[in-house]
């Protein structure tokens, strides 16, 4: 039931955001003291990351899944193939700048732009290093070749035994000790 809502909900999201507005729009890129950095300015740290989470989450989760991967119901209903922003190869040969025009402009017809009005510069250049970091993230443990065996756990250790110079003989098993006799008067 879920399911049909979410869906209905962004194909009309994106019908309004997607709509071509050319009115006050300029082609050219701003230079100036409001304009975007060429280079990531933002520093990768635990509050930039936690921010830049949030705003996934709000804005492209939807489309793109939690984990990045563009797996899910919303895009396949719009039959639009998304990038794996988990596997590395993905986003290797794609500068910062490219990606933070992506997301400030949209893409096509189907990825609306990320206004100004609702994520600042700083936060879109955040959202590049979190889109990076999504890869990073995904590491798969390596498995086992299979034609090696197990390796059983290794022994417990016992304790050192110091063996007797030889030229003395082992000591003697000792009986434990038994109470002396009373004295006698």
């Amino acid at each position: 039931m879920l399911k049909p809502f979410l869906i209905v909900s962004a194909a009309i999201l994106f019908v309004f955001l997607a709509a071509p507005v050319t009115e006050g729009i300029s082609q050219e890129t701003p230079s100036g003291p409001g304009a975007p950095a060429s280079t990531n300015p933002v520093k990768p740290t635990a509050a930039t990351r936690e921010k830049a989470k949030g705003l996934y989450a709000r804005d492209c989760a939807l489309c793109h899944g939690d984990d990045g991967n563009g797996k899910t119901d919303v895009a396949s209903s719009m039959q639009v193939k998304l990038a794996d922003w988990t596997d590395a190869k993905t986003l290797a040969n794609k500068s910062d700048q490219e990606l933070y025009d992506i997301i400030r402009k949209g893409k096509g017809e189907k990825m609306p732009s990320e206004d100004a009005g609702r994520a600042k510069n700083d936060e879109v250049w955040g959202l590049v290093t979190y889109l990076r970091s999504l890869a990073k993230s995904q590491s798969a443990p390596t498995p086992a070749a299979p034609d090696q065996p197990a390796t059983a756990p290794p022994a417990p250790e016992q304790p050192a035994t110091t063996a007797p110079p030889p030229d003395q003989p082992a000591p003697a098993e000792t009986a434990p000790a038994q109470p002396a006799p009373p004295p006698t008067n």
